[in-house]
């Protein structure tokens, strides 16, 4: 029963990044072009999102959403969700479909072979270790909001290495710039990937995943005082659904 399993997750996490692989190949022109010039950002976002709905349903995933609040097409927004897995990438972009969004994440994914080239040129990268990092990050931020952009930052600042971890605590970053730019909070909780599809190469299996897009909360007239409380209220609100 043992070797079925891991023939199983062998052949299925294989075929997960095949997929990858085979989408970026076949869009790579098509993604080169959009990357070429910021006024053509929303066609690769477009691009984007065919790619994580290919990978999310192609290797066995489905999803069922209750949402409190829906997005206003003509608003920015700070997205920001729970983080145990790749597919979160996939399903945050399946989520959000008519504001289209850049991803702050950490420089170390732009060494990925393929993946990393396109990830540099359409994320915001950020070394927290660095101060200087971190002020472009703000400047970049901005500039992406001033073209009628969200952004999207997953709080944790990165997957626990403890799978019994069931929410970790949050970085600054997402509500320091929610409340510097005075943009909404959009809270979501993916339920079920840190056992669906962990990091670890033999686990997981397809499956159907819950995704709670909750209230979104106002950063108007705050300042970075609140930055605490707002960063506890929306860590709340998030683990909330991984606790039932």
């Amino acid at each position: 029963m043992k070797i079925i399993k891991y023939l199983f997750w062998f052949f299925w996490k294989t075929w997960f990044y095949l997929l990858i692989l085979i989408v970026i190949l076949l869009f790579s022109p098509l993604l080169i072009v959009s990357l070429s010039n910021q006024r053509w950002y929303k066609f690769f976002f477009v691009l984007a999102r065919i790619w994580a709905i290919v990978i999310f349903y192609g290797i066995g995933f489905r999803k069922i959403v209750k949402s409190s609040q829906n997005f206003n097409q003509n608003e920015s927004y700070m997205l920001v969700a729970n983080h145990t897995s790749m597919m979160d990438i996939m399903l945050m972009l399946i989520m959000v479909k008519k504001n289209p969004f850049v991803f702050v994440g950490k420089k170390e994914l732009a060494k990925m072979p393929i993946f990393g080239y396109f990830y540099k040129k359409a994320c915001i990268l950020v070394d927290r270790s660095s101060v200087k990092s971190r002020h472009e990050t703000i400047l970049r931020a901005q500039e992406k909001l001033n073209q009628g952009l969200s952004v999207c930052i997953f709080p944790e600042g990165g997957v626990p290495d403890d799978e019994s971890v069931v929410l970790d605590s949050f970085k600054d970053g997402a509500f320091r710039l929610a409340i510097e730019f005075q943009i909404p909070i959009v809270p979501m909780t993916f339920v079920g990937l840190k056992k669906h599809f962990p990091f670890r190469f033999f686990a997981g299996k397809p499956g159907l995943i819950p995704v709670y897009v909750h209230e979104f909360i106002s950063t108007k007239g705050l300042t970075q005082d609140d930055k605490p409380a707002l960063k506890e209220k929306v860590r709340n609100v998030i683990l909330e659904p991984l606790l039932k």
